[in-house]
C-alpha cells in the first residue's frame, strides 16, 4: 500500500522543515546538504547488487519468508530466490533458479529495442516517483527538533513530524500522509537518513468512504553506509491495518532486511555462474 519511497520522502520532509534548535546548522544548507545526499544515494542504488529478505505475516496466514540477490540486468533490477522459510533451496530448486536466470539474460540481450525501452522505463518510472515525492513530504509536514541522540554510532538531529493543518495531496497514495505523525533521526556529520518512524494517529479514507488505515498502521526504515559513503537502506517494516466498507480486511506485517551490498562488478560472478 505504502512503499519504502514514502519513508524516505518523509526523512527528506523532516530535513526541510527544520526549525531553529540551539547548536543546529543553517537550516537552508542542510535542506540542500540532505537532498543533494539523497539524490546522489538513490541515483547510485541501481549499481550495487544486494540479498533482500522479505518476511510476510498475514491475518490468518502463517508467516512466510523469501531470500533473494538482487542483480542488476540490462538496466533493471531481477531477483535469483535463494531460500524459502529460512531454508536453502534444494539443489533441484537451485539448478531451476539458475536455468531461469540464464533465459532472463538471454531474452533481455534479445530484446529489441523498444522492448528495453519499455522495460527500462518502467524501473526509472519507479525510480523518478521518488524524487516526486520529496516535494509532496516537503508540503505535507511541519516539523521541530526534539533533541539529539547517538543512534549507531552516528551523532543525530532527533526531528518530530506533525501533518500540515490544510495539506492536501496530489495522489491517493499521499492521503495517508494527512493522518499520520513521525519522528526522524538525521545523522549530523553526512546528513544521512539513520532510523525513521512514522505511524498513523487517525483513519484516513481511501477511495471515498469505502476504505481506511487506520491507526495501528506504522512505518520503520533503518539505514547504513555501505560502500564509498553511499547510504542504503537495512531494514523496512510495514504494519497495516485497515477497513473496507466498515470490516477490518486488512491487519498484517511485512519486513524486509537487505545486506551484502556489491558493487555490480563484483556481483557479475553471480551471472556469470549461470551462463
Amino acid at each position: 500500500m505504502v512503499s519504502r519511497t514514502l519513508i524516505l520522502s518523509v526523512a527528506a520532509a523532516a530535513v526541510t522543515g527544520m526549525l531553529c534548535y540551539a547548536g543546529a546548522p543553517n537550516p537552508d544548507e542542510i535542506i540542500r546538504n540532505s537532498v543533494a545526499a539523497t539524490k546522489a544515494d538513490w541515483a547510485q542504488s541501481s549499481k550495487y547488487s544486494y540479498v533482500e529478505r522479505d518476511v510476510e505475516d498475514k491475518r490468518h496466514n502463517p508467516p512466510m519468508s523469501k531470500t533473494y540477490r538482487v542483480v542488476m540486468i540490462e538496466g533493471s533490477p531481477y531477483n535469483v530466490i535463494t531460500a524459502v522459510n529460512g531454508q536453502p533451496l534444494s539443489s533441484d530448486d537451485k539448478a531451476a533458479e539458475e536455468r531461469k536466470l540464464r533465459k532472463e539474460i538471454e531474452r533481455r540481450q534479445k530484446e529489441s529495442e523498444r522492448e528495453r525501452e519499455r522495460r527500462v522505463a518502467k524501473y526509472d518510472k519507479e525510480q523518478n516517483r521518488d524524487h516526486q515525492m520529496l516535494q509532496e513530504m516537503v508540503d505535507a509536514f511541519e516539523f521541530k527538533i526534539a533533541g539529539e541522540a547517538q543512534i549507531d554510532g552516528h551523532q543525530c538531529w532527533i526531528m518530530d513530524a506533525e501533518p500540515k493543518p490544510g495539506f492536501e495531496p496530489s495522489d491517493h497514495e499521499g492521503h495517508v500522509l494527512k493522518g499520520m505523525k513521525g519522528q526522524l533521526w538525521i545523522d549530523k556529520a553526512s546528513n544521512q537518513w539513520v532510523k525513521v518512524h512514522a505511524e498513523v494517529v487517525r483513519p484516513v479514507s481511501f477511495f471515498g468512504f469505502l476504505a481506511k488505515v487506520g491507526p495501528g498502521t506504522a512505518f520503520d526504515l533503518e539505514q547504513e553506509p555501505v560502500t564509498d559513503g553511499v547510504w542504503l537502506p537495512k531494514a523496512f517494516q510495514v504494519r497495516v491495518r485497515a477497513w473496507a466498507l466498515g470490516f477490518v480486511n486488512e491487519n498484517s506485517e511485512e519486513s524486509e532486511t537487505y545486506w551484502d551490498y556489491k558493487p555490480m562488478p563484483q556481483a557479475l560472478a553471480v551471472l556469470e555462474s549461470a551462463k
